[in-house]
């Protein structure tokens, strides 16, 4: 081990920290010496997180979605903290469902939170990174990569985010800072959970090909996301096979509608007559405008 943890002291901010991902991720954080600024919507959750840390952290509530927030939440935490030097844009939220049968509103909130919202928190931290020639995480996903039936918006968003990313990259890295995207398949979380309850989700993911088809565990994802921020990686895969399929994205959307042509047409008439909601208790504070979601 380095006699200097690369984490020990900063300040490391998450973005939809309430709950999955994002606070296992704080956990994470917090033990190799980080301090933590936790920002989402689920104001108890928040609460409840920071104060289980062993390390120094605080928590703000805030909307992703909202730009102004999002800017006074980082004059707050810089002032509480004096330096930002890690941005982990984790909040997001996804709806299933035919694209012609969604509800608009759920549509585009999943593209609000995952993307308009990715951009507000870089958007909001970006002169601090730059001040600490800091890291930022874009959390993404293999739908990224390879498109997933009935989850269009979700699809969207995570290709945007990625592109962003990257983007984004190009435009800070003579600035000295260093921007990552960070990929996950389906992972126990709350919301993922949701997706399992849903029959037509369920059915389609057991119809997808080894590994894509399983659920893996929490933990080892997100200390493959530790070891990447403490890296400054540039792409850190949450789950090592992930990095095969980048490999060979180009050949996944055309296998994707090969298995789509197969197993929707006994599987429409039931995700037609499901309404579209956000999933998991997370898309649940999404749908209330921020109040706190259930437990």
């Amino acid at each position: 081990m380095s006699r200097h943890p690369p984490l020990r002291g900063r300040t490391a901010v998450i973005t939809g920290a309430a709950r999955g991902v994002g606070e296992q991720l704080a956990r994470s954080l917090s033990a190799r010496g980080a301090r933590l600024a936790l920002v989402g919507l689920e104001k108890s959750e928040l609460a409840r997180v920071t104060e289980s840390l062993t390390g120094e952290a605080e928590h703000w509530h805030a909307d992703v979605t909202d730009a102004a927030a999002m800017l006074r939440t980082a004059r707050l935490v810089e002032e509480r903290f004096g330096t930002v030097d890690v941005v982990v844009a984790n909040a997001g939220v996804a709806a299933g469902g035919l694209f012609r049968h969604s509800e608009p509103d759920a549509w585009r909130r999943v593209i609000e939170v995952n993307l308009i919202g990715s951009a507000n928190t870089a958007r909001a931290f970006l002169p601090a990174l730059l001040d600490s020639r800091g890291y930022y995480l874009q959390i993404a996903s293999l739908a990224a990569l390879a498109p997933a039936p009935m989850m269009t918006a979700y699809c969207a968003s995570k290709a945007g985010v990625e592109s962003f990313a990257h983007t984004l990259r190009t435009e800070v890295a003579h600035h000295g800072v260093e921007i990552g995207v960070g990929y996950l398949t389906w992972t126990d979380t709350d919301m993922v959970r949701s997706a399992e309850q849903d029959s037509t989700l369920r059915e389609l993911r057991s119809r997808m090909r080894w590994p894509a088809n399983r659920t893996y565990p929490l933990a080892p994802a997100v200390d493959r996301l530790t070891t990447g921020i403490e890296r400054r990686a540039r792409h850190v895969y949450a789950q090592p096979w992930l990095r095969a399929a980048q490999l060979v994205r180009a050949a996944l959307p055309p296998a994707a509608a090969r298995r789509a042509r197969r197993a929707l047409p006994a599987l429409e008439p039931a995700s037609a007559a499901t309404p579209t909601t956000l999933l998991g208790a997370g898309g649940a504070a999404n749908e209330v405008g921020g109040a706190d979601g259930p437990r």
